[in-house]
């Protein structure tokens, strides 16, 4: 069995061609989609967060919305830029979402990657300490925030508060409880998947990660899983850790696929550079009529290895035809390679 989700990038633009023309019809077909989603029997909602840009960014309305109108599915992101936030806010906004959803939030988090601005976390406020460049300051922040989410008290209170206050030191209200256990990392490469695991958080593996060997991209990324999961184990963690990977993956079943995916199928990985000088490979994606999909899937050993699948999804074509997307896989796909 595996649980299955989608990923929404939540771009808009004002053109004819899009059903999202403004921010506010991403967020409120975001919403909208994942109602849909959880209608057909999908498993996550889960949304991608850039900042300066035609995308969802600020994610804490968008997830309590979400849990306000749904009951089960899961709700996520993948990933949120730990070099913009503040850990105690973020504490408090991810706390009261949570909360809002039922202890349904899925929270990924990351370094973060390359983004439309020059350094823009420093608009945000944010400088790297001394001898620290700006990962390691997304790393900071996330420590600070796993620390924040175990719900120790750490601030002195005021002898002569404005409401009385429970007896110690006071931490960081509204808290909730397990949400500590439901945090992700969003790692490119093995050493940051080590990185997590140590830490005990969950791991989301993208379609994008460090070409660290020059094999196929999903047979890398199944060795991250590997990685990760044995740091996981000589931790010592008392819980079984989850892994999601992420994947284009379109079955065509009528004309409308074949028009949108049909035509130029990246059937190959790709290399790139990240920053102009880190190597990095791209997955492929994959459509394909669902007998043939089914087949290619079954080969994708990072996929084998997850618990958990993110579709992308192409949002700014609609909550109607996205949901047929989410249908076909889960109806044609989905059950002859075990995941249902």
């Amino acid at each position: 069995m595996k649980k299955i989700g989608f990923l929404s990038f939540g771009h808009w633009t004002p053109s004819p061609q899009s059903q999202t023309q403004s921010a506010a019809d991403a967020l409120l077909q975001s919403i909208d989609l994942a109602v849909e989603a959880e209608r057909l029997g999908m498993d996550g909602a889960y949304f991608r967060v850039h900042h300066f840009a035609r995308q969802l960014a600020s994610p804490f309305p968008l997830l309590a919305a979400v849990g306000a109108r749904t009951k089960k599915i899961e709700i996520g992101t993948a990933v949120i830029d730990m070099r913009y936030e503040n850990p105690h806010y973020m504490a408090e906004d991810v706390g009261a979402a949570d909360l809002i959803a039922g202890g349904r939030l899925q929270l990924g988090i990351s370094r973060g990657s390359p983004e439309q601005v020059i350094d823009g976390w420093r608009y945000f406020g944010h400088r790297p300490a001394k001898d620290e460049d700006d990962a390691g300051m997304g790393r900071r922040h996330a420590e600070e925030f796993l620390e924040l989410l175990r719900g120790k008290g750490f601030a002195r209170p005021n002898p002569r508060p404005m409401f009385p206050n429970p007896p110690g030191l006071l931490r960081l209200e509204p808290f909730s409880e397990g949400l500590r256990d439901r945090i992700w990392w969003g790692a490119a490469s093995n050493e940051t998947a080590v990185w997590a695991a140590r830490r005990g958080m969950n791991l989301q593996s993208s379609t994008l990660k460090f070409d660290e060997t020059g094999e196929p991209f999903h047979i890398q990324q199944a060795a991250q899983i590997s990685a990760f999961r044995a740091a996981w184990k000589e931790s010592g963690h008392a819980r079984t850790p989850r892994v999601s990977v992420s994947r284009s993956i379109f079955a065509l079943i009528d004309e409308r696929d074949r028009a949108y995916f049909g035509r130029g199928r990246q059937e190959d990985d790709k290399v790139g550079y990240i920053d102009g000088s880190t190597r990095a490979i791209f997955g492929r994606s994959y459509a394909a009529e669902p007998y043939v999909l089914i087949e290619q899937l079954r080969k994708d050993e990072a996929i084998a290895e997850a618990d958990t699948l993110l579709l992308t999804v192409p949002n700014q074509l609609g909550v109607a035809y996205n949901a047929h997307v989410m249908e076909a896989i889960l109806t044609t796909v989905a059950p002859a390679l075990g995941w249902r």
